[in-house]
């Protein structure tokens, strides 16, 4: 069985884009509080998920309510295993549901649980998660000035916002182009409608950064506090094709962690959470076969064929 992605939410579960990719675990113990969920039985979801799948990844956002994430440490901690991975993501709630479906997509090809979890990192980066807001009045996730808030009371006024790779905002005004920061790569843009038209989300900005495809999904339920407004229109661009996504993973360097064992990419094992040494404490790297321009990559297993694509620009 592939690694198990668990999620802190339904709305973090996107549909499966064909029949390999697996769906993620919602995790009931994050879902409801300790008074109705014991902790008794949060640590028998766990442990279940730890039988059948052999390690667990936990997807948690950086915006969940304490109680949450000390939960899921106290059931790690508890259960004394290394084969739980608490990934925290500063993501907005529809950018964190598209990592989600990246990881699950990789979980079936043949990377080891320790890479699989510390490229949670790597794929945020290329993660292009914002939205349309008609208010950033309350907004503290983004970095608002003073002349922003100013003109968010204006009736009508409207800012598109980019919460990650890199924040940024403006005003939308009739007629604008759009000026945000987009990807120099193919994406496939998922948004979601709140109380706002999607118009210029669909017809201006995913033309602006040549999207491939752009499909509407549900608003998640945590997008309005997320974003402190109802008035909005959540939006994610991300690489979609599988083949990309392994061969962008596949680039990175590898190192064994020093206290578990465990494979990771990075500087930090997502596991065990023991930093990556300094370079000159490391033993030598094992000698990888260079894949030539234009080869192709052999599955994990025969059922999921991965065709040659290119990688994205700037990808390393």
């Amino acid at each position: 069985m592939p690694t198990a992605i668990a999620v802190t939410g339904p709305d973090l579960v996107l549909p499966s884009p064909d029949r390999h990719t697996p769906s993620a675990t919602v995790l009931q113990s994050a879902l409801e509080p300790a008074r109705t969920y014991s902790f008794d039985r949060a640590l028998t979801e766990m442990h279940t998920l730890i039988e059948h799948h052999g390690y667990v990844i936990a997807l948690c956002p950086a915006s969940a309510p304490p109680a949450v994430v000390q939960r899921l440490h106290a059931v790690r901690s508890v259960l004394e295993s290394d084969r739980i991975a608490v990934v925290r993501s500063d993501l907005p709630p529809l950018g964190l549901a598209v990592l989600a479906l990246q990881l699950r997509q990789l979980s079936v090809c043949d990377f080891s649980p320790g890479v699989l979890a510390s490229a949670a990192r790597l794929l945020s980066h290329y993660i292009y998660a914002g939205a349309l807001l008609g208010s950033v009045a309350r907004l503290d996730r983004v970095p608002v000035t003073l002349q922003s808030h100013a003109k968010s009371w204006v009736p009508g006024s409207q800012f598109a916002v980019l919460a990650t790779p890199r924040p940024s905002l403006m005003k939308v005004s009739s007629g604008d182009e759009a000026y945000l920061p987009g990807p120099g790569f193919g994406t496939r843009m998922l948004y979601a409608p709140g109380r706002l038209a999607h118009d210029w989300v669909t017809a201006t900005l995913a033309p602006a950064w040549h999207c491939q495809e752009t499909t509407e999904t549900r608003l998640p339920g945590e997008s309005g506090r997320w974003w402190a407004t109802g008035k909005l229109v959540e939006f994610a661009a991300a690489i979609p094709d599988i083949s990309v996504l392994y061969q962008l993973v596949s680039s990175v360097r590898r190192d064994d962690c020093h206290w578990c064992g465990l494979e990771l990419i990075g500087d930090r094992c997502a596991f065990c959470a023991a930093p990556l040494p300094p370079p000159s404490d490391r033993p030598a790297p094992p000698v990888r076969a260079l894949i030539p321009p234009g080869s192709r990559l052999r599955p994990a297993a025969p059922h999921h064929a991965r065709p040659t694509t290119a990688l994205p620009r700037g990808a390393t």
